[in-house]
């Protein structure tokens, strides 16, 4: 199955953003129009029919009243104003139905140009019979002239109502458009950020969670463990990024392991002959070869002791290959290990005393018993308060401390001394890392018996940490499991 690339990705994403709030724009926009449309039409079409129905009102008001008066006074004048008025309704007539929008409106209209044409039948009539002198029905025509005046009236009047209720009803109908428009675009973009955010998230955690991976296994890598392989559902370009991570792991494991076996070698094949030369510069201090000088003693001092370090980085190198390598197997009994913390200060305590440096031991009474290799224990007790008495300055003091929290026991080694800065925190579990304290950079180690804590510790299924500031001194802590 083939997987969508970053630039995929966050294309998908802006089209998810966009595409939606494009679709809100483009619904906006025709809203808009249709409401210009709708506004257009009431004033091109309603406001013109209601002008043009009072302008027909008044012209045939206006025949009425020249009609009226021609049939009493005889005036030709008169007659040439009705005929003047007559010419302006049939104008405004062609003008209002040329814009009449609705059959209701031109039916209308139709029957008012019928009354009009009865009423100017009527009138014709009679003034045939005015300008002949003749006797007439005057009240019959009255009468009809009148009827079918109110008919054009009433027709007008209908008119006007029309055209006001269409007008009402494109109004109302623009209010509830726009009030629907206004709806569906809220709804429309609340959904499509809505769905922006989902995609938004989805596809930037399927971008992040890869690489928080790949940021947790460094960190690891950096803490010397290389095990583990990663298998990253991600984007090709993290994909290809682990797989090159992968092969710099093993590379890097690689590498680890063959400097550890060349340690292990090294320190194999030098233990033998150190063992060696221990032997014969203790036996010419003897005086096994002969009589030595005060001078070639000093000398013969200063090798022995030299050996006695170098033995102890040989065997400290040999015991992390072996447990790194798994060849050492724990040798677990249920045990006390107020006794052996008691042993461990004891063995300490002319190292203390050379030092000028307290000893002091704080044990709670009630410490259950714990399976543990006693062995091995005592040399994480050994490695910690035999530290914590080197990098303790002349009349300070070291407690150690044991008390069960929870679950476990905790044992902690707290010094006076100058401290850890807390860059080195992290490391000082680290093989051959050691703390840079500067008014301690005379105090010389091989950096493994604190990397060898760690490994006996875990082995036994507990956990180690180191609490220090620069100036305050510090507490190194193990526990272990009841």
């Amino acid at each position: 199955m083939m997987r969508l690339s970053i630039f995929s990705r966050l294309i998908i994403v802006y089209l998810a953003v966009f595409v939606p709030v494009t679709g809100v724009n483009i619904y906006n926009i025709i809203q808009l129009r249709q409401f210009t449309n709708e506004t257009y039409h009431i004033l091109d079409i309603d406001n013109r029919i209601t002008d043009y129905e009072k302008k027909l009102t008044d012209s045939i008001l206006s025949q009425a009243r020249y009609e009226r008066k021609y049939i009493i006074i005889k005036d030709d004048a008169l007659y040439d104003q009705f005929l003047f008025a007559e010419r302006d309704f049939s104008q405004y007539f062609d003008e209002v139905m040329s814009v009449a929008d609705t059959p209701n409106k031109r039916d209308l209209l139709m029957e008012i140009k019928d009354y009009h044409n009865r009423y100017l039948s009527r009138f014709s009539e009679e003034i045939e019979f005015v300008r002949a002198n003749k006797r007439y029905p005057q009240n019959w025509y009255k009468q009809e002239k009148e009827k079918v005046l109110n008919g054009i009236m009433e027709g007008l009047k209908s008119l006007k109502v029309y055209t006001e209720q269409d007008t009402y009803r494109k109004i109302k109908k623009l209010g509830e458009d726009g009030a629907n428009a206004q709806r569906l675009a809220i709804v429309m973009t609340i959904i499509s950020l809505l769905f922006g955010i989902i995609i938004s998230i989805f596809i930037t955690r399927s971008i992040t969670k890869p690489l928080t991976v790949m940021k947790k296994k460094t960190r690891d890598i950096a803490g010397g463990d290389f095990e583990g392989y990663l298998n990253l559902s991600s984007p090709p370009e993290i994909e290809d990024l682990a797989q090159a991570f992968n092969l710099m792991s093993n590379k890097l494991k690689e590498i680890d392991k063959m400097k550890s076996d060349f340690f292990s070698l090294m320190a194999h094949e030098l233990r033998t002959p150190l063992a060696s030369i221990k032997e014969g510069t203790n036996l010419m201090l003897e005086g096994i070869g002969g009589e030595v000088t005060d001078k070639q003693k000093r000398l013969l001092t200063i090798t022995s002791e030299q050996s006695n370090r170098l033995i102890d980085l040989v065997n400290s190198l040999l015991d992390l290959s072996k447990i790194e390598a798994g060849m050492i197997a724990l040798n677990l009994t249920n045990s006390d290990i107020k006794s052996l913390i008691n042993k461990a200060v004891a063995e300490t305590e002319p190292l203390a005393v050379a030092k000028n440096v307290t000893l002091k031991v704080d044990i709670a009474q009630d410490l259950p018993i714990i399976k543990m290799d006693n062995e091995r224990i005592l040399q994480v007790l050994l490695n910690l308060i035999g530290n914590a008495v080197k990098f303790t300055t002349s009349g300070g003091k070291v407690t150690v401390s044991a008390q069960t929290v929870g679950q476990e026991v905790r044992v902690s080694v707290i010094d006076t001394g100058p401290g850890i800065p807390k860059e080195n925190l992290n490391t000082v579990f680290d093989k051959f890392k050691q703390a840079t304290i500067t008014s301690y950079n005379t105090t010389k180690g091989t950096g493994l018996g604190l990397a060898i804590v760690k490994y006996i510790i875990i082995a036994h299924g507990g956990s180690v940490w180191v609490e220090s500031e620069v100036g305050h001194g510090s507490t190194f802590i193990f526990a272990l499991p009841v």
